[in-house]
């Protein structure tokens, strides 16, 4: 369940940005939420139009809901780290959901209440922690210290991904935003990805 909800991600991801022609999807420049946003509109300084936005927003849902029923599955965590990582999980699901419900367009932003953004960053502290924590129970998890230690690097660089995209989207210049979203993103999906092949060997 933990390969998959990386794997649903990452396919949704590369085939709503595949779609993206006109202008070409970029990595590096546009928001991941942009693909969420079939438009075509103009929000936060970029162009935003997704053929295939629901690709996108569905991928959001399930890959949240598929990392907690994920998490919820782990054997081995002790009691109090257990029902710390359900927790994580649930507002990384709840996070997932939001985003995919409420596309970052930018026009709940101007209402009052920015759901988008609320799901975004749900998802970006709750699944850094998830991987530090998952990491740190390397041992009772009965995966290697070595990966362990690569868990929690992943946990603290997407960490500390996020102060860096907040300079970058207060500056209002957009250089490279969307590979510094994804300095957030990426490092606890491949975590996920690993640690449940890992578990899968043993």
């Amino acid at each position: 369940m933990l390969i998959a909800s990386a794997g649903v991600y990452f396919a949704a991801e590369f085939i709503a940005a595949a779609a993206w022609t006109d202008p070409p999807y970029s990595y590096t420049h546009h928001f991941i939420s942009n693909l969420g946003v079939h438009g075509p509109t103009v929000a936060f300084g970029q162009f935003m139009y997704s053929p295939l936005a629901w690709v996108m927003n569905t991928g959001f849902v399930l890959f949240g809901l598929i990392a907690l029923t994920g998490v919820v599955l782990l054997r081995g965590l002790p009691g109090k780290r257990r029902r710390l990582s359900v927790l994580l999980a649930v507002l990384l699901a709840a996070g997932g959901v939001t985003l995919g419900f409420f596309p970052g367009s930018g026009e709940t932003a101007g209402s009052g209440t920015d759901y988008h953004g609320l799901g975004a960053f749900a998802a970006f502290f709750s699944g850094n922690l998830l991987s530090i924590l998952i990491g740190g129970a390397y041992r009772a998890l009965g995966f290697s210290r070595r990966l362990g230690i690569g868990l929690k690097v992943a946990g603290v660089c997407g960490l500390l991904s996020i102060p860096a995209y907040m300079a970058v989207l207060a500056s209002e210049a957009g250089i490279l935003i969307g590979l510094v979203e994804r300095g957030i993103v990426d490092p606890f999906l491949v975590g996920f990805l690993v640690v449940g092949a890992a578990l899968r060997r043993t």
